[in-house]
């Protein structure tokens, strides 16, 4: 198949199977949400009966009191123990090599079948200013949410991306499938395109 270049009567030839590909929304999701999950800290952790800081002394007679408690520690208590306390624990869930690119593939058909993928033969800044960047956008019609990838981000470009809000720039490298899905247009140049083309076939 063939990917219209903006601005230009030639026309970039890339694979079907990167392009062209069936959107499988299961697959999709699956792999969003473990490159989301990877990327969580997971360090909540709160300190159970044992580990809380105190004495251990029984504070009242067993029998005579109303009900029967030990120490303060525990979880009734308030500066007591947490019953069920969270450790610190790993997200990660297991994608396979093939699954991410098939999904990756998806994402990437299914944003050129919609037609909220622009190729560009070059999209580079002299100045690193935020003026510069905002007109380069509205040059091409992009408004909302727009993700610029090349193959070789420039600091001027990264710079004058920066403070504008919802606007992303990637290099193939840094590419992901949930900033792809986030996005409301993607704005790729040729060799970012080849660059893809020749890691997902």
């Amino acid at each position: 198949m063939e990917l219209a270049i903006n601005g230009s009567e030639q026309k970039l030839s890339v694979s079907d199977a990167v392009f062209g590909r069936d959107f499988s929304k299961d697959l999709v999701h699956q792999v969003v949400v473990a490159f989301r999950n990877a990327g969580r800290s997971g360090t909540k952790a709160q300190l159970t009966r044992s580990e809380v800081r105190g004495t251990t002394k029984k504070f009242k007679k067993q029998k005579g009191g109303g009900a029967r408690h030990g120490d303060y520690r525990a979880p009734i208590f308030i500066g007591g123990g947490v019953t069920f306390a969270a450790k610190p624990r790993s997200f990660e869930q297991k994608v396979n090599r093939k699954m991410y690119r098939g999904a990756m593939c998806a994402i990437l058909s299914e944003l050129n079948r919609q037609g909220r993928l622009t190729v560009v033969e070059q999209f580079e800044i002299d100045t690193p200013k935020t003026k510069t960047m905002i007109a380069a956008l509205e040059k091409l019609g992009l408004s909302k949410r727009p993700l610029i990838v090349t193959e070789n981000g420039s600091d001027a470009l990264f710079l004058a991306a920066r403070n504008i809000p919802y606007v992303e720039v990637r290099d193939v490298q840094g590419l992901d499938p949930a900033s792809l899905v986030g996005a409301e247009h993607v704005v790729m140049t040729s060799e970012a395109v080849k660059k893809i083309e020749e890691w997902l076939a």
